[in-house]
C-alpha cells in the first residue's frame, strides 16, 4: 500500500473476523473479516458485572464498539458479554501519567526501564489472551499521555520524554503485532499537536486516535496539514468540557444546557462522518451510570435515567428514534438571585419545561459543591414546587459557589437535567460590623500555605474571599480589639472548611481579665450567627477543638451592635 505501518489486507482477509485497516492514503477504511466496519461507539463505565445489564441497551441504540482503558485479568466478563450483543471492544492499557481519572503520577520514559520492561509484559500478557476474542477489535496504547506529560516536565526535558513515549508506544505495537497480526494497534491523545510525535517516532501503529469535545471539528484541519499517512479513529468526543466553554457571572465553566449538550453528540457524529476515508469511526463519551457533578455532564445515562444525548447519539447511529418516548425538554433555566443567595436561607430556581409525549413530569432539585468544597455528588436540596416551574431552594450552609440541578422525569426512564450556578453568601445581619478593620491578633497565623498568608487582620477586613488560618494544633485564640468599651448583641462567624468544634467567646474590658458569654461543643463549620448581648473593649475566641486536622480557619470575625 506504500503507507508505513498499514499491513496487507489481503494477508489475512481469509483469516475469520481478521481486523485490517485498509486501504490507502485517504481513501481507508477499517474492516472486520473483509466486509467493511465504520466504529459505531459508546465508552464504557458500568461495572463489568453490570455488562449482561447494560449491554443490551446499548446495542439497542446502535452501538457495534465500546471502548475502554485498561484491560487485565477482569476483562474477558465484558469481553463475552459483548460478543453475546454483537459489539466489539477497544481494549485499552494504561500508561502513566494518562489523562482523565486515574493518571497514576509521572514515568521518566528516557531512563526508567523497568516501568516499561514491566508494561510491556504484562500487555503482551493479556493481548495473548484476548487476541483469538470474538469481540476483540483493537489495541489502544495509552490514553492523553503525549498531553499529560506536560504536568511533568517542561522545556527541552518534556521534548525528549515525549519523543521517548511515542517511542515506546512503537515498541508496544511492534510486541503486539508479533504476537496478534489479526487486530490493530493505535494510541489514544487529546491534543493532535501529540500526532507529530507518533509520526516520527511510531510508525508501527496503524492508526491514530483523538480525544476531542468542543473542537471535534478541528481535528479534520489538523489532520490534512499534518500531512498524516494513517487514518484516525475519535476514542472520545461529546459536547464541550469544562476545560473549553467560557466562565458564568459566578466565574465557574457555564455547563451547556441540555439541549446544547445533545447538539453536541450531533455536531461530533456529523464531524467524524464528514472526514470519509479518513476518520474509521468514533467511541463517543460516554454510557455512564453516575449521577454526579461530571457524570451530568456528560453520562448518557446517570442515575440510569436516558437523557437527551442518548436519543442524539441513537440517532445518530441508526438515522431514527421515531418511536421512541424521549425525555422532557428543559429550557430557560434561570435562578434569583445567583450571585447572592443567603446561606439557610431560600433562592428562587424556574425553568420551563415540557414534555414531548406529554408524560407527567415529577422534579427533583439537586445541589453539588463540587465548585465551593471539592465535593462532587449531587445532594438532594431542600426544595418545594412553588408552582409554573418555579422552585424555591434552601441555600447550603456553606459558602462559595454551588451548583443546582433541576430534574425532571417522566416515569418512562427518561430525564432532562439542567444546571446553574449560585453564590451562597453569609446571610445579612443588621446593625453594624464594629469588628470592621480593628486592630486584631491571634495566638498564631499561617505564614505560608496554600492561599496564605493568613493573618488575623483577615477575620476582619470584611471580605468573605481572604481568612485567618492557625497553626495545627489546640487550643488557639483569635481576638479584637474594638478600641473602646462597646455593646454589641450578635457574633457572625464564617468558617473555612477548617473548623472549631468547641470554643468559647470571651469578651474583657482590659484585655487581661476575660469572662464567657457563650460556649459550644457542637460546631459544625456553617455560619454561626450567635446572640451574645454584651458590652466590652475586647472579645476573644477560644478554640479549643478542632473540626479538621487542619487548624481553624475564619473567613469572617463580625461583631455587630
Amino acid at each position: 500500500m506504500g503507507v508505513p505501518g498499514l499491513r496487507d489486507h489481503g494477508r489475512h482477509a481469509a483469516r475469520r473476523g481478521a481486523v485490517e485497516v485498509a486501504g490507502s492514503q485517504g481513501d481507508w477504511q477499517l474492516t472486520v473479516g473483509g466486509k467493511p466496519y465504520t466504529v459505531k461507539g459508546l465508552t464504557w463505565g458500568p461495572a463489568i458485572a453490570d455488562a449482561p445489564k447494560y449491554l443490551p441497551d446499548v446495542k439497542s441504540m446502535g452501538v457495534n464498539t465500546i471502548r475502554t482503558w485498561g484491560t487485565d485479568s477482569g476483562t474477558k466478563p465484558l469481553l463475552d458479554s459483548a460478543a453475546a450483543n454483537g459489539i466489539r471492544v477497544i481494549n485499552g492499557f494504561w500508561l502513566r501519567p494518562g489523562g482523565g481519572p486515574g493518571s497514576g503520577g509521572c514515568v521518566n520514559y528516557v531512563t526508567d526501564t523497568t516501568y516499561k520492561n514491566n508494561a510491556l509484559a504484562e500487555f503482551a500478557k493479556w493481548v495473548a489472551a484476548y487476541k483469538s476474542h470474538p469481540a476483540t477489535l483493537m489495541w489502544n496504547v495509552g490514553n492523553e499521555s503525549v498531553l499529560g506529560l506536560q504536568n511533568c516536565y517542561s522545556g527541552s526535558e518534556l521534548e525528549a520524554q515525549r519523543n521517548a513515549y511515542t517511542g515506546f508506544v512503537n515498541d508496544v505495537a511492534k510486541k503486539i503485532h508479533g504476537i496478534d497480526p489479526d487486530h490493530p494497534v493505535t494510541s489514544t491523545d487529546a491534543w493532535t499537536g501529540a500526532w507529530p510525535y507518533y509520526k516520527r517516532n511510531a510508525p508501527d501503529l496503524d492508526l491514530y486516535s483523538m480525544n476531542s469535545y468542543g473542537d471535534i471539528c478541528g481535528v479534520q484541519e489538523d489532520w490534512k496539514e499534518g500531512g498524516y499517512t494513517k487514518p484516525y479513529i475519535i476514542t472520545e468526543s461529546g459536547p464541550a468540557g469544562e476545560w473549553e466553554v467560557p466562565d458564568d457571572a459566578n466565574g465557574v465553566p457555564d455547563e451547556p444546557t441540555d439541549v446544547q449538550k445533545a447538539e453536541g453528540y450531533t455536531k461530533a457524529w456529523n464531524c467524524v462522518t464528514g472526514h470519509r476515508g479518513v476518520t474509521l469511526g468514533a467511541t463517543l463519551f460516554h454510557y455512564g451510570l453516575v449521577h454526579d457533578f461530571g457524570g451530568v455532564w456528560f453520562n448518557l445515562v446517570p442515575d440510569g435515567l436516558k437523557r437527551l444525548s442518548y436519543y442524539a447519539v441513537k440517532k445518530a447511529y441508526t438515522g431514527s428514534t421515531a418511536g421512541d418516548n424521549t425525555p422532557p425538554v428543559i429550557t430557560n433555566m434561570a435562578v434569583s438571585p445567583a450571585a447572592s443567595a443567603a446561606s439557610g436561607d431560600e433562592f428562587t430556581v424556574r425553568a420551563d419545561v415540557r414534555d414531548p409525549d406529554g408524560d407527567p413530569i415529577t422534579y427533583k432539585i439537586f445541589l453539588s459543591g463540587n465548585h465551593a468544597n471539592g465535593d462532587k455528588r449531587l445532594v438532594e436540596a431542600e426544595w418545594r414546587a412553588t408552582g409554573g416551574g418555579t422552585f424555591a431552594v434552601t441555600a447550603p450552609e456553606k459558602l462559595g459557589v454551588w451548583k443546582v440541578y433541576i430534574q425532571a422525569e417522566d416515569g418512562r426512564g427518561n430525564a432532562g437535567i439542567e444546571t446553574k450556578s449560585v453564590k451562597v453568601v453569609p446571610p445579612p445581619v443588621s446593625g453594624t460590623d464594629v469588628a470592621l478593620g480593628k486592630p486584631t491578633t491571634a495566638s498564631s497565623f499561617q505564614p505560608s500555605y496554600g492561599d496564605c498568608p493568613c493573618e488575623p487582620a483577615k477575620a476582619t477586613d470584611g471580605r468573605n474571599d481572604t481568612r485567618w488560618a492557625s497553626d495545627w494544633s489546640d487550643p488557639q485564640w483569635i481576638q479584637v480589639d474594638l478600641g473602646a468599651a462597646t455593646a454589641f448583641r450578635r457574633l457572625q462567624l464564617v468558617w473555612d472548611p477548617a473548623y472549631a468544634k468547641s470554643y468559647e467567646v470571651q469578651v474583657s474590658d482590659d484585655g487581661t481579665t476575660w469572662r464567657t458569654v457563650h460556649t459550644t461543643t457542637t460546631g459544625n463549620g456553617d455560619i454561626d450567627t450567635i446572640d451574645v448581648a454584651a458590652t466590652a473593649r475586647h472579645v476573644r475566641l477560644r478554640l479549643t477543638a478542632r473540626g479538621t486536622g487542619w487548624g481553624y480557619s475564619l473567613h469572617e470575625f463580625g461583631i455587630y451592635s
